[in-house]
């Protein structure tokens, strides 16, 4: 697996978008996110925000991202 480079968030949760997570609902920064045959998910990201590649891992854990959808 390569290693995830840094990334906004708002370039974070595009991805997501397209790899098939929709918003569910918003509270604030706060976006549950959804996705059939996965548990909801927090993302809890203002769009501006520098996402390490640390936390991208951990995002990917959750979601089924890989480096490659962003």
């Amino acid at each position: 697996m390569s290693s995830f480079p840094s990334a906004k968030a708002k370039q974070v949760l595009q991805a997501l978008q397209r790899i098939g997570w929709s918003v569910k609902r918003q509270s604030g920064s706060h976006k549950i996110l959804e996705r059939v045959g996965w548990a909801d998910y927090v993302f809890a990201f203002h769009d501006g925000e520098e996402i390490g590649p640390i936390m991208l891992k951990r995002i990917a854990k959750h979601t089924g991202l890989v480096p490659e959808d962003l």
